[in-house]
């Protein structure tokens, strides 16, 4: 994906998704400079969205934000509803649960992007064991780790479900994740009713 079309992306949904990391929170920001759509079109005020376009674009802003392809976000899906748990909570765990995620939650990279890059050229570690795929569901008391020099890790809030060492440079998931305590910026329950159509 190119830098375009990650930026064009943010100004699709009309809401920042942090997918370029630092620039997103800068006068840079291609949203910030131009808040409407992209193409021909996006300087015209579109009409209403419909029920079901309310559910496509909130499902549409997690698929981006998270890296996911369509069929992937179907599969998570379908594993979360056959949970007799809340299938929007399950949904999050798995998505939250994510390498990837992780690592930028962490703060290991700026975005997810980023994160996925570090991952997938076997920069980062679990339990001392090189890992190579995003998605890898990290699972409690895993130790996620990585070669950087401290002074290279930003300054970020840290999930309540993480802790992070930066002495170390070593992260560890210690609890599930939680909507309860720290709120999603997508409605996971729109996600939810549009893939119960």
């Amino acid at each position: 994906m190119t830098k375009v079309d990650v930026c064009k992306i943010c100004r699709r949904e009309g809401v920042k998704l942090f997918l370029k990391g630092e620039r997103c929170f800068s006068v840079k920001c291609s949203l910030t400079r131009r808040s409407y759509a992209p193409g021909a079109r996006g300087q015209r005020k579109g009409k209403k969205l419909s029920d079901y376009g309310i559910l496509l674009r909130e499902k549409q802003k997690v698929k981006k934000s998270y890296g996911l392809t369509e069929a992937t976000l179907r599969r998570y899906m379908r594993q979360a509803s056959k949970s007799p748990q809340a299938t929007n909570e399950i949904l999050y765990q798995m998505l939250e649960t994510r390498l990837d995620n992780i690592v930028y939650r962490l703060g290991f990279a700026p975005s997810r992007l980023a994160a996925r890059q570090l991952v997938r050229h076997g920069k980062v570690k679990i339990n001392d064991k090189k890992i190579n795929f995003p998605s890898y569901p990290v699972k409690k008391d895993q130790i996620i780790s990585l070669k950087l020099k401290p002074d290279k890790i930003p300054d970020t809030n840290i999930a309540p479900w993480l802790s992070f060492n930066k002495k170390e440079i070593v992260g560890k998931l210690i609890e599930k994740p939680s909507l309860e305590k720290m709120p999603s910026e997508f409605d996971f329950d729109l996600i939810t009713e549009f893939y119960a159509r």
